[in-house]
């Protein structure tokens, strides 16, 4: 990363978080860390936590406070390097010989080459923040491809030669470690899980993220949600199923519903698997007023 602006932005873990919250994600002191020593050591970052606390937004704000498009390969099991490096268009290059004629043509040229996410950020780092989401859903000989890439950021094709990067770029892991992933790997990162926030700061983000939420609604809503999750749930509610839960009751509310009553009608928009639902419907009255008040 180069340059007086990213410097200018990584010039501390407080500049960090300052970036990040205009880009309406709020990070506390370790994640704002965690991202301003990967950016400057040059190591890839991993971010580790359940479902729903904010691993993909994470990176998807570093994108946007760098000022750089976030190409993100999302893996899942089988994944390949047809998917993650690149891939010829065997039919581009089928029509392309049945014109050429006697002419000669070189099917391995750029226009039959489909560049795949590790590709294109390998062409253009300065302007790229590579993602790789959900690392976990893929097996462990995607690591091992993986590691290969991170370790000094080319790729050979074949038909063409090696590609390197002119410059070394930003790439974010995120796992929500249903595997563990290699140990290789974890060491050229530098690692951080991401927790649920605490009630207080769950409110903030709300406010932030969320439409038209009063504060009072917004810290209802992450205290309910905080007793929520400490059911033995299935699929705990995300900090994004928080907010949404806070904008459908506060619609709710403004077409008619009396506070309490809006919450319940709209657990479905926090609540998202049958077994779950059943668990949590007949206490959700008491956990509505409890938080309320």
């Amino acid at each position: 990363m180069t340059g007086a602006n990213a410097e200018q932005i990584a010039a501390s873990p407080e500049a960090v978080a300052a970036r990040l919250a205009a880009s309406r994600y709020l990070a506390d002191d370790s994640l704002a860390t965690a991202i301003f020593l990967a950016i400057r050591l040059g190591k890839p970052l991993l971010l580790e936590g359940a479902p729903g606390v904010g691993k993909t937004e994470a990176a998807k704000a570093v994108g946007e406070l760098l000022g750089r498009e976030l190409v993100r390969l999302q893996c899942y099991e089988g994944i390949d390097a047809a998917h993650a490096l690149y891939e010829w268009n065997y039919q581009r290059q089928l029509l392309a010989i049945r014109h050429a004629g006697e002419h000669e043509i070189d099917i391995y040229d750029d226009r039959f080459l489909i560049a795949r996410p590790l590709l294109q950020v390998l062409r253009a780092p300065e302007q790229r923040v590579l993602l790789v989401d959900e690392i976990d859903r893929s097996d462990h000989e995607f690591d091992a491809l993986l590691l290969e890439f991170l370790s000094d950021f080319q790729i050979s094709i074949p038909e063409r030669g090696t590609i390197r990067a002119a410059t070394q770029p930003i790439v974010i892991l995120t796992s929500n470690r249903t595997r563990e992933l290699a140990e290789a790997l974890r060491r050229r990162c530098v690692y951080h899980w991401i927790g649920y926030p605490d009630a207080a700061r769950e409110a903030e983000i709300i406010m932030l993220r969320a439409g038209d939420v009063a504060e009072a609604t917004a810290r209802a809503v992450a205290s309910a949600v905080q007793q929520i999750r400490a059911r033995p749930l299935a699929k705990p509610p995300g900090i994004a199923e928080a907010v949404e839960w806070a904008n459908a009751a506060t619609v709710l509310e403004k077409g008619g519903s009396p506070w309490p009553q809006a919450f319940r009608r709209a657990i479905g928009v926090l609540i998202k698997d049958e077994e779950d639902l059943s668990t949590i419907a007949p206490e959700i009255g008491q956990i509505v007023e409890e938080a309320m008040g």
